[in-house]
């Protein structure tokens, strides 16, 4: 699931955005905390900044309602409570497809497509056509408040933590874990090298490097939290992701088949590759039950380091990246500031549900569905925010850089993921 770059301007606004003396956009700087109540803007704020800028302009008048503005929080009360209804309704629709549609393509000749496709493909689609609609009607920054694609993604991944159980990836803890180590690192540099290369902004070489070495959509919120990335950037990397793992799910498995590889290595492969978690079930599973065991250890162990590379992206951005010239160096406080607390969550969800789990056996697993469904129910509206807030210039400017990157760094993925998975599980049995 995967996003973008290069300018935050609004495709209406035509002045040059002022740079700060280093050269940096001033979009790309911490924002100060809104007013409590206020909508955020969707195009140019970044995920995980302190809250939007203020807007420039004249003074606002007092409202006549009295000092605080009751009329004036009605209405915009009013508005939200009508945006949350479109967000939740797209999503409740996005849930029925993605549970009917392989039923209904069952015995066509789309029968392997309609049941590949995940749910973050319905939420994107159907949150652009959202944006078109109210867009077209009017209702689009009258109803931002609603879209409040930060705390569904942050709550989402938390919950994603209660999904990865730290006794199974202990127990392919040699080879998944050395392949996780070798694979994330190598991709992730060689991805930030080339996006460096083709001259992208460092925020969306963070999104990307973080989307194709470490487990897609999920790395890139991670990621586009630590260096406070924009939406559009994030939207570009996630729509890469789903676009590149589709076809995956098909062709990796065949060409396991065609190059003869065992099916711990195929499933080793497949697990380093695919960039999320469900393409990788659909792939193992196709290429067998040995491989879809081995490339679920290895997609949850890859899945595991996330918070790693949060931490370390948030302290390269603040050391160096965002530093301005002869400023005093940051210290810890600044680093807990910019960290994405979230990521805390995830790990301590993940812990709490290793330990639930060795305690409560086959019960608990039923809890731990619920929670998974929970988890996919916020990371749908997630998705439906983020289409309902893209702004479609924004897009364009990317251009084909960023797909050359994603694909280059794909290819690269393919050939590195091959040989430690050749190496490292040439002799394992699931």
């Amino acid at each position: 699931m995967a996003t973008d770059e290069t300018s935050t301007a609004d495709p209406a606004a035509t002045a040059v955005e002022p740079r700060t003396t280093d050269g940096t956009r001033t979009s790309d700087a911490p924002a100060p905390d809104a007013p409590e109540g206020a909508a955020e803007p969707v195009s140019d704020a970044p995920v995980g900044a302190a809250g939007p800028a203020p807007v420039s302009g004249p003074p606002t008048t007092v409202d006549p309602a009295g000092p605080t503005g009751t009329a004036r929080d009605g209405r915009f009360w009013a508005w939200t409570l009508l945006g949350l209804v479109i967000v939740v309704g797209l999503g409740a629709l996005t849930r029925y497809l993605e549970q009917h549609v392989p039923g209904w393509a069952e015995g066509t000749a789309v029968e392997d497509i309609g049941a590949a496709i995940e749910y973050p493909v319905y939420a994107i689609l159907l949150g652009l056509l959202g944006n078109v609609a109210v867009t077209l009607l009017g209702w689009r920054d009258r109803i931002a408040a609603a879209f409040r694609t930060e705390f569904f993604i942050k709550t989402g991944l938390v919950l994603l933590g209660a999904s990865i159980n730290l006794a199974v990836i202990a127990s392919a803890a040699g080879p998944a874990i050395a392949q996780a180590i070798l694979l994330i690192s190598g991709v992730f540099l060689f991805t930030w090298w080339l996006a460096g290369r083709f001259g992208l902004d460092d925020k969306l070489r963070a999104l990307l490097a973080s989307a194709v070495s470490i487990c897609g959509v999920s790395a890139a919120i991670a990621a586009a939290g630590a260096v406070r990335a924009r939406r559009e950037q994030l939207a570009y990397t996630a729509s890469l992701v789903i676009i590149f793992a589709l076809p995956s799910i098909f062709i990796l498995p065949w060409l396991a088949d065609v190059l003869g590889l065992s099916d711990a290595v195929a499933g080793a492969w497949i697990g380093g590759n695919i960039d999320t978690t469900a393409a990788v079930t659909a792939a193992g599973a196709i290429a067998g039950e040995e491989a879809l065991q081995i490339a679920s250890i290895v997609k949850v162990t890859q899945n595991a380091l996330m918070g790693v590379v949060a931490v370390a992206l948030t302290a390269y951005f603040t050391l160096r990246v965002e530093r301005r010239p002869g400023a005093e160096r940051p210290g810890l406080r600044e680093l807990w500031i910019r960290f994405p607390k979230f990521v805390l969550g995830f790990i301590a969800a993940s812990v709490i549900a290793t330990w639930y789990l060795d305690g409560a056996g086959a019960d608990g697993k039923a809890t731990i569905a619920i929670v998974n469904d929970l988890r996919v129910w916020f990371l749908i509206l997630a998705f439906v925010s983020i289409g309902l807030e893209v702004r479609v210039a924004s897009l364009r400017e990317a251009g084909w850089r960023p797909v050359a990157v994603f694909a280059s760094a794909t290819v690269f993925n393919l050939a590195l993921a091959l040989a430690l998975a050749s190496l490292l599980f040439r002799d394992f049995s699931a």
